[in-house]
């Protein structure tokens, strides 16, 4: 392990929690303000980025590895479809929000658009962070002394 940039280490290793969290509040407070899955799952993805740029890939996919990833797109396009599908079975149409809570139409509303966006937030994160673990896993074309 490179023992240099141990300043840019430390303020990674403190920011990244921070960053996720911004992610969070943007992802659940979207509906209310501008924001919502894919801007807070582009900032989530982001945090990870960073730590896999400053510690390596291989530290990177410690912390979240790929098969999780593939797994976190998977289960956002489940979430998305799974609330249209819960509509359409309660007699609505495909992401009627109404269908979520017929006694109460505006909590369903609430609940809906949150679901979604969750789904979104979540597939948007393992996309990017499987596009990076993409890039920067592929081998070089030529070597450093070929330079």
């Amino acid at each position: 392990m490179m023992q240099h940039h141990l300043i840019l280490r430390v303020v990674v290793k403190i920011l990244a929690p921070a960053i996720i969290l911004f992610g969070l509040y943007v992802q659940f407070h979207g509906d209310y303000s501008p924001g919502g899955g894919f801007q807070a799952g582009v900032i989530i993805a982001a945090a990870f980025i960073i730590y896999g740029i400053v510690f390596g890939l291989k530290q990177a996919q410690q912390v979240l590895p790929g098969w999780v990833v593939h797994k976190l797109i998977a289960l956002g396009v489940l979430i998305y479809a799974g609330t249209g599908i819960y509509s359409m079975m309660a007699g609505y149409t495909f992401l009627d929000y109404d269908g979520l809570s017929p006694a109460y139409p505006t909590g369903g509303q609430h609940n809906g658009i949150l679901l979604v966006e969750f789904g979104v937030g979540v597939t948007v994160t393992g996309a990017m962070v499987t596009i990076y673990y993409a890039f920067a896993g592929r081998p070089p074309r030529i070597s450093d002394e070929e330079w």
